[in-house]
């Protein structure tokens, strides 16, 4: 089994001919106003088998991106829909409604529950939305190898049981830039970061037993400034500080080989 990152939380996962895409993205405009298009986010090397979202939030999930690259009537997996009214569900009647309009057929999925599509065999387990909305990780295993993907969760107690049943890991991809969010629509505001910075991630990545861990969810070649939106000014660097040996920084666009 091998992984590319694909920018921004995106993975593609591909063993035995066959592809998967996790948090598949191709344009952040709408949320990010800022975003340059066409820096930080690369395409799926070929068409996928199946699809696995986080949640959705429009940075994680694309169905425009998505109904382009999964072949037709590929399974796309996610969380359940969010709970109370509009201003509860703000941040997720965006991607609802483009997974409507492009009738993807999202299957949503319960915690725990384990998925089969050819080689692969995918766990939904825990996560924490720091804006209060439904959200999974994902554990993806193939040819011997096992893969997690931390969307854009944050630290929570979770991992242990994660670790009993999974650990170890071959690679670890876990969000890292520990961003501080101050919403319109959740206030009064918190300066507690609403993913996890490098040091949760690298606490993560040795409770999961990672093998390697790979830091994800930053972009540093994008310019934008958000106002509401505050990251970690060198995840990068922060993370290989505090996960040390198990570090392992993957440019966009690149893959890691897991058998190597």
């Amino acid at each position: 089994m091998r992984v590319r990152r694909l920018g921004w939380a995106g993975l593609e996962v591909e063993a035995a001919g066959r592809r998967l895409l996790i948090d598949y993205v191709q344009d952040l405009t709408p949320l990010f106003t800022g975003w340059r298009p066409g820096i930080g986010l690369v395409e799926a090397s070929g068409r996928a088998d199946a699809a696995l979202v986080t949640h959705l939030h429009r940075d994680h999930t694309d169905a425009t991106a998505l109904a382009g690259a999964l072949t037709r009537g590929g399974p796309l997996l996610r969380p359940a829909p969010g709970h109370g009214d509009d201003v509860d569900n703000v941040a997720t009647l965006l991607s609802e409604r483009e997974l409507a309009e492009h009738d993807l057929g999202a299957e949503v999925v319960d915690t725990w529950s384990v998925h089969e599509f050819g080689p692969f065999t995918v766990t939904a387990v825990p996560s924490v939305d720091g804006l209060g909305d439904p959200q999974l990780n994902w554990v993806v295993e193939a040819e011997g190898q096992r893969v997690f993907h931390g969307g854009d969760t944050m630290f929570h107690g979770w991992w242990w049981l994660v670790a009993r049943r999974f650990a170890p890991f071959d690679a670890a991809f876990l969000p890292a830039n520990g961003a501080v969010v101050d919403a319109p629509h959740l206030q009064p505001p918190s300066p507690v970061a609403a993913a996890m910075g490098p040091l949760q991630a690298a606490a993560a990545a040795k409770i999961l037993g990672a093998r390697r861990a790979v830091p994800m969810h930053y972009e540093t070649e994008q310019p934008f400034k958000i106002p509401g939106y505050v990251e970690v000014g060198d995840p990068e660097g922060e993370f290989r500080e505090h996960a040390g040996q198990r570090a392992h920084v993957l440019p966009v666009g690149e893959w890691l080989d897991l058998a190597s």
